[in-house]
């Protein structure tokens, strides 16, 4: 995942600031899953559920910076360029509505209380779910980047 998001910011990055900005936003989220994915203890400590609450923060924060900006981008791109760009971003919206759905159910998990060994444990399990829709969803998101985007890339830097 993490040579994926690399590879992403090669291929489109200074094409835009926002789009930059989100790369960067999205490889700071796979660090700290990463990170948490990785820990050998997994019982309930100040420390841990401080990193759960940190990876919730900017998973958040990433999943937002997508809907309202960057997508919200891309489909003022497509409209202006009507070169069947809505009609693509009208297939792919509801895989990543649904994405979004299972990341804000796994913040929603982390309501401030102290959990237990088991409800870690159980979130845990879910994090590893939750690995392969973020792989999954960075997968649409390059895909839309590069049909909605990239392929307007030159109309629109020439137009800034």
């Amino acid at each position: 995942m993490l040579e994926n998001c690399r590879n992403a910011r090669e291929r489109w990055g200074g094409v835009s600031e926002l789009i930059d900005r989100w790369l960067k936003e999205r490889q700071e989220l796979l660090v700290h899953y990463c990170d948490l994915s990785g820990q050998d203890d997994r019982t309930p400590s100040e420390a841990l559920m401080a990193k759960f609450v940190r990876f919730c923060e900017v998973l958040v924060d990433y999943v937002s910076a997508g809907h309202f900006e960057v997508y919200e981008q891309l489909i003022r791109e497509a409209k202006e360029f009507n070169d069947g760009g809505l009609e693509l971003a009208a297939k792919v919206y509801p895989r990543l509505a649904e994405n979004t759905e299972i990341a804000l159910d796994f913040n929603d998990r982390l309501d401030g209380r102290a959990l237990s060994g088991d409800e870690v444990k159980s979130l845990f399990d879910e994090l590893s779910n939750l690995g392969e829709v973020l792989e999954s969803r960075f997968e649409i998101e390059d895909f839309l980047i590069e049909h909605l985007h990239n392929v307007h890339a030159d109309k629109v830097l020439s137009s800034v």
